[in-house]
C-alpha cells in the first residue's frame, strides 16, 4: 500500500499517510464505514447527492468538534440534495454520544474504525496513530472529486470558505 511521509504533521512532527492519494477530477472511490447503529454505510449509496466528506482525527478533540459543528451550522442553508459526512476512527458508540450531545442536525457521523476503508481509499490514514488526517473533500452528484483540502497541521482547523464556495457552485 502506498505511503506518503511528511504531507501532514502533528505539532510539527511529520506523519505518514497510508493509502491511495486522490486528486481533483478523480472518480471518488467507494468505501464502507459504520453508522452510529453499527450498520454498514456504502459511500456509493449517496450517488446523486453532492457530498462533503469531512475527515477528522477524533470528535473528542476541540478542533474536530469545532469543524463538525461549523459544517452542521453551514448545512442549515443547504438543500436536502447535499450530504455532509464526518468520518473518523472513533467507535460508533462514541460518535453517537457526541452527536447527541452536540445536537447535530445535518451532519452524519460515520466510523472508519473497523476496516479503515475510507482512510486507505483516500490516502488519509495516519500510520503512526491509526487516525484519519484532517481533510475536506467535495464530491459532485456524479461521484467526481471537485475539491480537496488536506490540512497540513492536523491540530489546525481547515479553511471553510474555499469548500463552501466550491459547494455553492455545485448546488
Amino acid at each position: 500500500m502506498a505511503e506518503r511521509v511528511g504531507i501532514v504533521s502533528m505539532r510539527e512532527n511529520p506523519l505518514t499517510l497510508v493509502g491511495n492519494e486522490v486528486k481533483v477530477g478523480d472518480e471518488a472511490p467507494d468505501f464502507v464505514v459504520l453508522a452510529n447503529d453499527l450498520s454498514p454505510v456504502r459511500f456509493s449509496s449517496f450517488r446523486g447527492k453532492v457530498c462533503v466528506l469531512s475527515s477528522v482525527p477524533s470528535l473528542d478533540t476541540p478542533v474536530c468538534n469545532a469543524q463538525t459543528r461549523r459544517l452542521d451550522h453551514e448545512a442549515e442553508r443547504l438543500g436536502t440534495d447535499v450530504a455532509i459526512l464526518t468520518i473518523s476512527m472513533d467507535l460508533p458508540f462514541a460518535q453517537k454520544r457526541w452527536s447527541d450531545a452536540a445536537r447535530m442536525n445535518r451532519v452524519q457521523t460515520l466510523s472508519d474504525h473497523r476496516d479503515a476503508s475510507f482512510g486507505t481509499s483516500y490516502g488519509l490514514l495516519i500510520k503512526e496513530l491509526r487516525l484519519l488526517a484532517r481533510a475536506l473533500l467535495l464530491i459532485d452528484r456524479d461521484g467526481v472529486i471537485r475539491y480537496i483540502q488536506l490540512v497540513r497541521e492536523i491540530t489546525d482547523e481547515p479553511h471553510y470558505e474555499p469548500v463552501l464556495s466550491a459547494l455553492s457552485e455545485l448546488t
